[in-house]
Parts: C-alpha cells; sequence; structure tokens
C-alpha cells in the first residue's frame, strides 16, 4: 500500500495557532501560550516548539512575563500559508530534485532534464506555492467565515 504525502500535524498546529493569533489586531496585547493551545486545539507541548520555530523564523514575537505571550510579527495579509509550512516542513516541493531551497538529484533517475517524473512534481510544486504563498492569513480566515 502506497503512502500519500500530506500535511504533517505539527503544520496544521503551526497553522492553527497562526490563524487563531491572526484573530487580534495589531497592538494587541500577547496571547498567553495557554490560551493559544486551548482554543487552537494544540497540545501544548507541541505548541511550545512550534512558536519557538516561528519566533525564530520572524513570523511571531513572544513576550515573557505575567502579561507575557506571543503575537504575530506582521499584519495579517502579509505573512502566508506557505511561509508558516516552510518553517515547520522545510521546502514544498514532493521530491529533492525539484526544490528550490534544497535541491538534491535523485539517486536513481537517468535523465533529469527529460525525467517525466520531475518534470510533473515540478509543476505540482508550482501550483502549490502559488495557492500557499498567494494565501494569507487574512484571506484564510476571511474563507473560514464565509464557510461558517
Amino acid at each position: 500500500m502506497a503512502t500519500l504525502v500530506m500535511l504533517t500535524q505539527r503544520s496544521r498546529y503551526a497553522l492553527r495557532a497562526m490563524l487563531y493569533l491572526a484573530h487580534y489586531p495589531a497592538g494587541s496585547r500577547p496571547v498567553p501560550m495557554k490560551r493559544i493551545a486551548g482554543e487552537a486545539n494544540v497540545p501544548r507541548k507541541f505548541l511550545e516548539l512550534i512558536l519557538a520555530d516561528l519566533r525564530m523564523a520572524g513570523l511571531i514575537h513572544s513576550y515573557r512575563g505575567k502579561a507575557g505571550g506571543y503575537c504575530l510579527s506582521r499584519p495579517i495579509h502579509l505573512i502566508s500559508l506557505g511561509e508558516v509550512i516552510r518553517v515547520i516542513e522545510g521546502p514544498l516541493a514532493l521530491v529533492p530534485c525539484v526544490s528550490r531551497t534544497a535541491y538534491k538529484p535523485c539517486n536513481d533517475c537517468r535523465d533529469e532534464a527529460s525525467c517525466a517524473i520531475r518534470i510533473a512534481m515540478a509543476r505540482v510544486r508550482d501550483e502549490t506555492a502559488r495557492i500557499l504563498d498567494g494565501t494569507s492569513l487574512a484571506d484564510a480566515n476571511a474563507e473560514d467565515l464565509a464557510a461558517a
């Protein structure tokens, strides 16, 4: 039985947390991790690691102390789903030979230039990137509201 490449649970948690933070307007008080975990339905243990990665990538700010928590580092229309997924997963490419940031040739490929699999996967990568990079947190939250 073949396995299908899917978005990992870690990426889903990261997207949920970011979409939750996107509900808070710029300048709002930082949101405590406990509230993010509860409202975004993300286990706190995973959330700590995910928020650390997102903070190191510059997508969120963290504040310590009693009134501490997290907030987005940029306006919601300037953070794409693609950015969030790349921070958590790395490249969007399904095979390394089409990755723009982590290219590696396939060991068993005879001719990369004419490889039908590579050509198809490059199209998949391009369309995936186009959609994810073209969908901001603002767009995703608006779509979520429209579906409700």
